[in-house]
């Protein structure tokens, strides 16, 4: 009895300084949450490309115009096409054009001296509004870069207003860009004309059962062999391609998509670079035309129907005269590729060059362009 009454006021005391211990506990976790909820911000997820911000630029306020003519142009490439990275070149020997003489970088820190600044397509069709926000000199060209079809080309109408020059394969680019073009001789030559061992070849990767070429395809088999390279079908190295084809009479050019002036690799490449001649599915005849002599190739639009164009083929592969009549255009010009992605931007160079400059925007890109 003597011992109880300290214990009893101990263990109150306790209980008490417990309570005290527990509400300080309680407001810190609380100040804490407040704190945190304040100053949280929605993270944006990432772009799969490095994404242009205005905050990260230069305002460019205080450059002023200096005239382009005899001096090196600076041109910014804002992205690698498709990823893939190349040599530039020196314009002034790839053109044979003293006077064009440019600079190119991807370094974006160069934005306020760049003359122009070249945009793929493919890489920037989703960043209207960043690239809107970005600030420009009143002499700064931006010019939209494309080389697919208006098929393959995402988000067009997007770009209205924004660029102020054009470059494609299209003839009426402010830059034209094709994927391949005949150089005349300065004399004319013997035409050669590689042995031929097999028919019709096709080098197809994109393959697609609903689309007209495939569809084509179908049709023509039914009537005359044709052997299929390619993905899906018998591989075929970038090394034998044109070894490979060589070998054949006719080559199936066949492009993925029908448009204006879309006349690709396929047909300058695979067919006329290997020594066959191309039959050819794509815009119409008097298109292809402006690019080819009529005697050198076959266009399917020529023919009622797929068993009327492997009947000509067969009649053709047989008369010895005829098919070598379909090579005479060789005597005086030579195909040339235009592929390089260098030649590409030389070309862009070439234009800042020779061309007057004067302000200009394109209004209606989509519209123009499909």
């Amino acid at each position: 009895v003597l011992f109880a009454d300290p214990p009893m006021k101990a263990r109150e005391g306790w209980k008490i300084s417990f309570k005290k211990l527990l509400s300080f506990l309680l407001f810190g976790v609380v100040f804490g949450l407040i704190i945190s909820f304040r100053s949280f911000r929605p993270v944006e997820p990432k772009h799969r490309y490095p994404a242009p911000s205005a905050q990260k630029f230069p305002s460019c306020g205080n450059a002023s115009a200096v005239p382009r003519r005899g001096r090196r142009l600076t041109i910014l490439l804002w992205m690698w096409p498709f990823g893939f990275r190349f040599n530039f070149t020196e314009c002034s020997q790839l053109l044979s054009c003293p006077g064009c003489r440019c600079r190119f970088t991807t370094r974006r820190s160069h934005w306020c001296q760049a003359d122009a600044v070249i945009l793929h397509h493919r890489d920037v069709c989703g960043d209207r509004e960043r690239l809107a926000r970005l600030p420009r000199l009143p002499t700064q060209s931006w010019i939209w870069f494309n080389m697919e079809s208006p098929s393959h080309s995402s988000n067009l109408s997007a770009m209205d207003n924004l660029f102020n020059l054009t470059m494609s394969y299209r003839r009426d680019s402010d830059i034209f860009v094709p994927y391949g073009e005949l150089r005349l001789l300065g004399q004319p030559r013997p035409v050669t004309i590689p042995r031929k061992s097999k028919l019709v070849a096709w080098v197809v990767s994109n393959w697609r059962e609903e689309s007209l070429r495939v569809r084509y395809y179908q049709e023509l088999r039914k009537h005359i062999p044709v052997d299929v390279y390619g993905k899906n079908h018998t591989p075929l190295s970038h090394d034998q391609l044109l070894a490979t084809i060589s070998q054949y009479t006719f080559y199936l050019a066949f492009e993925n998509s029908q448009h204006q002036d879309y006349i690709t690799e396929k047909l300058w490449k695979n067919a006329l670079s290997s020594g066959t001649i191309p039959v050819v599915l794509g815009p119409p005849r008097d298109n292809y035309e402006l690019f080819l002599p009529p005697d050198s190739f076959i266009h399917v639009d020529d023919f009622g129907s797929a068993q009327e164009l492997a009947r000509f083929l067969l009649e053709l592969a047989w008369d010895a005269e005829r098919y070598r009549g379909y090579f005479q255009w060789r005597r005086w010009f030579q195909p040339v590729l235009g592929t390089g992605w260098g030649l590409r931007l030389c070309r862009a160079c070439q234009f800042l060059h020779t061309a007057e400059p004067r302000y200009r925007a394109v209004p209606r890109l989509a519209t123009w362009f499909v």
